[in-house]
């Protein structure tokens, strides 16, 4: 009994003696740590610097347009404007076009000019408001043209008035045209995507969603939310273990488009900021979406303007904004 009790003595004693190297291992630990930590800052910076060398390289030499031939491309709002330039420019590059409109008959001329241009073009009806006609036009398009590879979210309206001369209904048919039907247009074509690691997703936001806009209220609100749905998309896929590398996303922030939105422009200075044509614009939209481009605004000047902008105090900003002095009144 006396001999356990000293081995158990002895035992405590050496835990003591044992003290300070546990201490000595802590501040290894604690120093492999911070050498860690600092070799994976390193790596982050050279990282870093790769990317922008790399991204400043493209910007002087432009990836090479892929080939869209064979692609089964959807574009809601295809009756007019820059749907339908758009559905001519698919057309002519080898894509099958579906165009989806709620007035049939502006939606039939496109389908009329893509054939004419020997393109290949589908016409669906279908009021983009309603989650489950959505849902059924989807497994129509599926069943008699394919998996949809391409996907415009085009159709959008513009409310222009100030906000308290806004009624409910205007708001509401704003966000469920110009955001909402976004989202049940991607819930329904994307597993298919995902299924196949390829698609291509293209959402129009404007420039009235890089910046707020007199008379624009509800409107800047929804294309900021396409521009934030967007980003979050990519997050999503791009965080998501399984890869979804094939899947590219494009948001188009266009400037004044003259379709018939915009009753009463307002620039100052129509040499720096000319309202577009939607032929220009579908040209730049095609453009982007060949080269796998993230986000871009038209004319293409105006994305490092605003980016250049940013980086002033509000007050500054505010200035160079009343000095260009351009925007939409009331309708």
């Amino acid at each position: 009994m006396a001999t356990t009790e000293t081995q158990k003595n002895g035992n405590a004693q050496n835990l003591i003696k044992q003290a300070p190297w546990t201490d000595e291992q802590g501040i290894t630990m604690k120093v492999y740590q911070g050498v860690m930590m600092a070799l994976e800052i390193v790596v982050l910076i050279v990282k870093l610097y790769a990317t922008w060398f790399y991204c400043l390289y493209r910007f002087f030499v432009p990836p090479e347009p892929k080939s869209i031939n064979g692609e089964i491309v959807l574009i809601t709002g295809a009756g007019h404007g820059m749907g339908r330039e758009m559905a001519l420019r698919f057309g002519r590059l080898g894509s099958i076009v579906v165009c989806v409109d709620i007035n049939p008959k502006g939606n039939q001329e496109t389908a009329e000019m893509v054939k004419e241009d020997k393109g290949k073009a589908h016409t669906y009806k279908c009021d983009v408001t309603d989650r489950q006609a959505i849902n059924e036009l989807i497994g129509k398009v599926r069943k008699e043209v394919g998996d949809v590879t391409i996907l415009v979210n085009n159709a959008g309206i513009m409310p222009c008035k100030p906000l308290l001369e806004t009624n409910e209904k205007e708001i509401r048919m704003a966000f469920e045209v110009n955001v909402l039907s976004h989202l049940w247009l991607l819930q329904a074509v994307l597993p298919s995507m995902m299924e196949k690691n390829h698609g291509h997703i293209v959402a129009m936001s404007s420039m009235a969603g890089v910046l707020g806009l007199r008379n624009l209220v509800p409107y800047c609100g929804t294309k900021f939310a396409v521009r934030g749905m967007m980003e979050a998309l990519h997050e999503e896929l791009r965080e998501d273990p399984r890869d979804f590398s094939g899947i590219k996303l494009t948001c188009i922030c266009p400037y004044i488009v003259d379709t018939g939105l915009c009753k009463n422009p307002k620039i100052k200075f129509p040499s720096l900021m000319k309202i577009i044509s939607p032929q220009e614009a579908a040209d730049n939209i095609l453009d982007a979406v060949r080269r796998n481009y993230h986000e871009i605004t038209i004319p293409s000047s105006l994305y490092y303007i605003n980016q250049w902008a940013r980086l002033l105090p509000l007050t500054v900003q505010l200035q160079l904004k009343d000095f260009l002095d351009s925007g939409l009144e009331p309708q």
